[in-house]
């Protein structure tokens, strides 16, 4: 009976030791990725550019983002000697290629600032390229799409099919209009238009103002079409044909930078990265601890968070070819 005793307190202690060591190795492996993860994200970007041409990326879908806004502006108070903004995007909302621009513009004010056009720069993407005061395209370079759109489904004819009918009460007639589930009124679609036309004025105006065309250009160019790299040079939406070299030798012969500088990357991510060490830190922290379940949901919550961002609210600079939706 005492052994038996004596075998019990034993195994105790030795479980007690084991999860000491498993909670002061997940402790180390959380600060070891937390470490990492700072060094990587918050020092990156900003020693990357000492001494060296900064390289911005702008891809995809342009929505509002503090991040990337946060991140620019630490590029203004780094010692990068100038940035080239290489961008491919079919544009996004309205609001967030505004703010890129904006960002943009403040950039420019501080640093010698060159944008080239890889395969797209459209709608809102070509709202963000006009910041620069040099805009670069190769020949096949799809650029223009002046114009804005608002689209919304209208499921009317479909809810009439299976039965279906959304009743409301609402304040006044033009709250929450168009709604997709009943026909489109004149008055909501005439403040639609209203809305429409009053971004594309200022879209044009912006155009007009940076790229200095007369409004018999602007006319020719403002119908919403794309236009090649090719085709652009001639119609003054964008100054000169080439790459990345050819903006590097705009920047020498223009700006004066120095020659022989190396062209480095600029992450717009958050400055500790997009958290995904600290995820990941979680993730083995909880693991250790036997909850296997709850790790996978860390991991889990970044892919919702990044699927999220795709969110398109409110009125488009946005480039779609015929047949896309």
């Amino acid at each position: 009976m005492s052994l038996d005793s004596d075998v019990i307190v034993d195994r105790r202690r030795i479980r007690r030791k084991l999860t000491f060591w498993r909670v002061a190795a997940a402790v180390v492996a959380m600060a070891a990725v937390v470490g990492v993860g700072v060094i990587v994200a918050g020092g990156r970007s900003s020693l990357s550019t000492v001494g060296s041409i900064a390289r911005v990326n702008i891809e995809g879908l342009i929505r509002s983002d503090q991040d990337r806004v946060e991140a620019l502006e630490r590029l203004e108070k780094s010692q990068a000697a100038a940035v080239i903004v290489h961008i491919n995007s079919p544009g996004g909302t309205t609001a967030g290629s505004e703010q890129l621009y904006d960002a943009l513009m403040r950039l420019k004010a501080k640093k010698p600032l060159v944008v080239v056009v890889e395969g797209l720069a459209a709608s809102g993407g070509y709202i963000t390229a006009i910041a620069a005061d040099h805009i670069i395209a190769q020949q096949s370079s799809l650029v223009g799409s002046i114009g804005v759109l608002f689209q919304f489904p209208n499921v009317t004819e479909l809810l009439k099919t299976v039965g279906v009918k959304v009743e409301e009460v609402k304040s006044s007639p033009l709250k929450a209009a168009p709604n997709g589930y009943e026909p489109t009124s004149p008055e909501a679609r005439a403040a639609i238009d209203a809305l429409v036309k009053d971004s594309y004025a200022w879209f044009r105006g912006l155009v007009k103002e940076r790229r200095g065309m007369d409004d018999a250009l602007l006319d020719k160019v403002a119908d919403g079409r794309v236009f090649t790299g090719r085709q652009a040079v001639e119609l003054k939406l964008v100054d000169q044909l080439g790459d990345e070299k050819t903006a590097v030798a705009w920047l020498v012969q223009e700006k004066k930078i120095k020659s022989g500088l190396p062209v480095r990357d600029y992450k717009l991510n958050p400055r500790f990265g997009d958290l995904t060490f600290l995820r990941t830190a979680a993730s083995i922290t909880l693991d250790a601890f036997g909850l296997s379940g709850i790790a996978r949901r860390v991991e889990q919550a970044g892919l919702i968070q990044a699927v999220d961002r795709f969110g398109m609210d409110g009125m488009l600079a946005l480039w779609q070819p015929a047949g896309s939706n």
